[in-house]
């Protein structure tokens, strides 16, 4: 079953790049420096971002169907991502040696399953078995030790 990757758009992002640190709390978002990597996953370009390069540290709507589903949790964004990523039938650098959360929705925005991935190879092999499943619409993959929102998975 072939499957896309997806970055979030950046046009959400964009009008936060380059405000000052007071503009951006008043909004409740946080500058903040990467001082290793891994450690700071963009969630735009879907690749770790460089020891030195600043991200955005800010809560994002992730899941908007009006479902008991809908979910928000903070994430971060390069202040240099220029595009959203789209990986096809293979798994994003930023996903490929975490441990990612799959929950499965239905065309309703209803979970009707989870699984795990350990590392990329097992995460790739659990997003083709649960497409084989005609009632799984779509996956959000999240970090399953921080919780948040790592990218959306869609059938292609």
């Amino acid at each position: 079953m072939t499957f896309t990757v997806s970055g979030l758009e950046i046009e959400e992002f964009r009008p936060l790049f380059g405000l000052s640190d007071d503009a951006l709390r008043a909004r409740g978002v946080i500058r903040r420096r990467a001082d290793a990597k891994p450690g700071f996953p963009c969630r735009v370009t879907l690749e770790d971002a460089e020891p030195g390069e600043t991200l955005l540290l800010l809560n994002h709507e992730s899941h908007k169907a009006p479902t008991p589903y809908r979910s928000s949790y903070a994430i971060f964004v390069r202040e240099r991502a220029d595009a959203p990523a789209r990986y096809v039938d293979e798994i994003p650098p930023v996903m490929e040696k975490r441990p990612i959360a799959l929950r499965i929705f239905d065309r309703d925005g209803m979970l009707i399953g989870a699984d795990l991935g350990r590392h990329g190879a097992e995460t790739k092999a659990k997003i083709e078995a649960i497409f084989e499943n005609p009632n799984a619409a779509y996956i959000h993959a999240h970090n399953a030790m921080h919780g948040c929102f790592a990218a959306a998975i869609t059938r292609s």
